[in-house]
């Protein structure tokens, strides 16, 4: 019983001082001031963690498609490049006041496709990086994610191309087979220029 009391009394220590830290406000929630890094590695690992549990049953479909990958171009020249930029954009005024700072698309590859739909679908709390799929079907978001995947080897004058229309690239209501949502998804990455617990795709 002593051996419980004891439990029950650090559990209402621990509670109490967790909640008159939040009340404070001595933490500086400001996207100017870096996380600790404790507290960086622990949101990174919930994200990370939750990501991977709801993304498993996400099947991928065909993301070399010339016609997807020309669909994401608009979508992402549209949508993505203030924080996530294009051959031959080097930065923004967006970018640079963002924290964590998204992703570089021209020098970052996704490893996981399934990753990378869950995280544009679903967006990633308190962060940037919104959820897309309030707006925008599950085929415009995998063609985006096939469009991401070419970014790192593209040259300015494909960017350019793609994104302008200038290559056949379906209308969006000319697609026979629906393609798979479903299911908690995301991109791993091989390179990561975020400045703290990001989310991998933002």
């Amino acid at each position: 019983m002593r051996f419980i009391a004891a439990l029950v009394l650090w559990l209402v220590i621990l509670v109490g001082a967790g909640a008159a830290f939040v009340w404070s406000g001595i933490y500086n929630i400001g996207a100017d001031s870096p996380h600790w890094p404790v507290t960086a590695q622990i949101l990174a690992a919930l994200r990370n963690h939750s990501i991977a549990q709801h993304d498993a049953n996400i099947n991928v479909p065909d993301l070399d498609n010339p016609q997807l990958i020309a669909l994401g171009a608009k979508h992402y020249a549209e949508m993505c490049t203030g924080c996530h930029l294009a051959p031959g954009k080097t930065d923004s005024e967006m970018r640079t006041g963002l924290y964590p700072k998204p992703p570089n698309f021209t020098r970052t590859h996704i490893g996981n496709p399934a990753m990378a739909f869950w995280v544009i679908k679903h967006g990633i709390k308190m962060s940037a990086m919104p959820a897309w799929g309030k707006t925008h079907d599950d085929h415009k978001i995998w063609a985006m994610v096939a469009f991401v995947r070419q970014l790192p080897n593209m040259s300015i004058a494909r960017y350019k191309q793609l994104s302008a229309g200038n290559a056949h690239d379906g209308d969006d209501d000319d697609h026979d087979a629906a393609t798979p949502d479903s299911g908690p998804a995301a991109a791993s990455q091989t390179e990561h220029d975020d400045d703290g617990p990001g989310d991998p795709v933002r």
